[in-house]
Formats: C-alpha cells, sequence, structure tokens
C-alpha cells in the first residue's frame, strides 16, 4: 500500500481533508435547490462514500510496497478490530444524519461550526485519551493544544448567538432551536467515530492504534459500517422529517441521473478527505491528524457566509458575531497545528 511518512506530506493529507470535509455539503445545497431533500440526498452520498472507500482500498491500499496490501490483511484481520471500524462507521452515520438534518434546517455555516466544532473539540479530546491509555506521552505542547480547544468553544458560542440573531430577525425562533439541537446532536456523536477506527488499525501506522487492520482496510470497514446502517436510520428521517414534508423511496426512484450523481460527488468528496487523511496518520499523532482535518467548520462557513449567502438578512450587529466567530475559528486552529 501508498503511506506518507513525512510530518510535511501528512499535514497536507490533513489540509486536503479539511477542505473535503469542509465542502462535501455544497453538493447538499445544490440538490436542494432542485427541492431535494435532505433524506433523498443522503441515499446517493452514502454509496458515494463506500464506493470511494472500496476504490481507496483497491488501488491505494493494494499499490506500493508498504505493509499489508488490502486483500493480504483481510486474510490475517481479527474480529475485534473488524468491530471497531465497523463501530466508528455506525457512530459517525447516526452522527452525521443528524449534521445533514441541521445543514438542511439552518444552513452550512451553522450547522458546521456547531455540530463539526462540538465533534472537533470531542474528537481531540478522545484521541488525547488514547494516547494516554495506550502508555504514551503525548507529543507536544499540551497547553497550546488546550488553550486551542478553549478558542474554539468559545467560537462555537458565538456561532449559536449569531444564528439566534438571524432567526430572531427573520421570526423563525423556533427554527434556531431545532437547527442548534439538531447540531449538537451530531457533533456529540461524530466525536467519537475517528478514535474508534484508529482502534481498529495496526499501531505500526497510527499510535494509539490497537488493532490488526491497516489504514485502507479500516476505512474500507468503516464505510461498510455506514452503508449498512444508512437503511435504518435514513428511514426513521423519512418518516419523521425535520423540514419539508414526508419522502419515500418511490420519491428518490423518480430522482433524474444529474441529482444521484451530485449526491454521490458529495460521498466521494467525504470520503476522499479520510482516505487521505490515514495515508498520513503515521506521521503524526491522532489527536493533531484529527484536529487539522477536522478544521472543515472554516471551510463550511466559508461556502455559507460567503457562497451561499446564508447571513444575508441577518439584523445589524450579527457581522460582528460571525466575524469573531471566523477569527477564533482560525486562532484555534493555529494553536491546535502549533502544539504537535
Amino acid at each position: 500500500m501508498i503511506l506518507i511518512n513525512s510530518y510535511f506530506g501528512a499535514l497536507l493529507c490533513c489540509i486536503y481533508c479539511c477542505l473535503c470535509w469542509g465542502s462535501w455539503a455544497n453538493t447538499q445545497k445544490l440538490v436542494a435547490a432542485r427541492k431535494w431533500s435532505f433524506e433523498l440526498f443522503y441515499w446517493d452520498f452514502t454509496l458515494g462514500v463506500f464506493l470511494t472507500a472500496a476504490l481507496g482500498a483497491l488501488t491505494l491500499g493494494s499499490m506500493g510496497s508498504e505493509g499489508l496490501t488490502f486483500f493480504d490483511n483481510l486474510q490475517n484481520m481479527d474480529g475485534s478490530s473488524v468491530m471497531y471500524a465497523l463501530l466508528g462507521g455506525i457512530v459517525w452515520n447516526f452522527g452525521n444524519i443528524f449534521l445533514t438534518a441541521a445543514i438542511a434546517v439552518a444552513g452550512m455555516s451553522v450547522g458546521f461550526p456547531i455540530g463539526g466544532g462540538l465533534a472537533w473539540i470531542g474528537g481531540i479530546v478522545f484521541n488525547y485519551l488514547l494516547i494516554v491509555i495506550a502508555g504514551e506521552t503525548y507529543p507536544g505542547d499540551q497547553v497550546l493544544l488546550w488553550i486551542g480547544v478553549v478558542v474554539i468553544c468559545i467560537a462555537i458560542y458565538i456561532c449559536s448567538r449569531a444564528y439566534s440573531k438571524l432567526s430572531s430577525g427573520e421570526n423563525r425562533q423556533g427554527g434556531a432551536a431545532k437547527g442548534i439541537v439538531l447540531a449538537v446532536i451530531a457533533g456529540m456523536a461524530i466525536m467519537f467515530f475517528y478514535g474508534l477506527v484508529v482502534k481498529s488499525l495496526d499501531a505500526e501506522y497510527v499510535k494509539g492504534g490497537t488493532g490488526t487492520l491497516t489504514p485502507y482496510t479500516g476505512v474500507f470497514f468503516f464505510a461498510l459500517g455506514v452503508l449498512l446502517t444508512t437503511p435504518l436510520f435514513n428511514s426513521v428521517a423519512m418518516k419523521h422529517p425535520v423540514c419539508g414534508d414526508k419522502v419515500s423511496m418511490k420519491d428518490y426512484l423518480a430522482g433524474d441521473m444529474r441529482t444521484h450523481l451530485i449526491g454521490m460527488l458529495g460521498g466521494f468528496i467525504w470520503m476522499s478527505g479520510m482516505v487521505i487523511s490515514f495515508m498520513g496518520a503515521g506521521a503524526a499523532n491522532p489527536a493533531i491528524a484529527y484536529a487539522l482535518s477536522n478544521a472543515a467548520p472554516v471551510v463550511a462557513m466559508i461556502w455559507g457566509v460567503f457562497v451561499w449567502k446564508e447571513f444575508a438578512k441577518a439584523p445589524r450587529g450579527t457581522s460582528k458575531l460571525i466575524a469573531a466567530m471566523f477569527l477564533l475559528f482560525v486562532v484555534g486552529l493555529v494553536l491546535i497545528t502549533m502544539s504537535n
């Protein structure tokens, strides 16, 4: 398989992942403009996630001279490692469907900073604990790391205040609460997925790993967990919509090919980021790799605020909150990066 072993290369992998994880929801916005609900979008998104993970395992995971190939790894893996990777996919899928709902209700510039932000700081803590539990010492400046986490927490609070002002100005305070609650649930679930996948991996490839899987095999089983649980999670979402009317599989099958391909493109964008991120996971500790990859809220805010104009109708004074939110997210990201 092909892996990145230099810190600079791993940093580039994390930056690419950050761009992907902060941009995939643009495909959801595109299909929403075509009157395609997020539940219908999610079927195609999930399929794109799985197909991209499988493609990564069959190409990058089977080429090169490092470690085991994907098929060789399938022959010597153990059940507990597979379960950790599958569980990571299940947990992420549960949280991500709430994040997708939050984006449908509140937009990218709110769903991501709150949901993604909580997942960001929670994942940093979780992955930090994995290093400590493994009996290793955190290889960086812990003071800078935790200051960065606190700064991001403040940014998340400011984001919720900005969205409350926007909703108040549009006379939809109930919508504000719904969007924030959905985003919080998403963040509380998503924060655990990365650490679970890391535990499924062989320690030879990433610090904190306790399993027998290579990065590509771990990502494949993660995606399989997503694929297997989408019929359960998304069927519930279709029966209990958070916005709009109920939809059915009949509505999904009536969609045109372009709409389906846009949804699959969203899955490709997200999963390509994860595949590339895990290529360099061994060159940086998991807490930092997760922190940099999950700077996605900053990218999503740029899309939401400047491209989709989600705060265009916000009352006076909201722009100052948005500017402060941007600044604090960037400061937190810089502090976390410096902590390595």
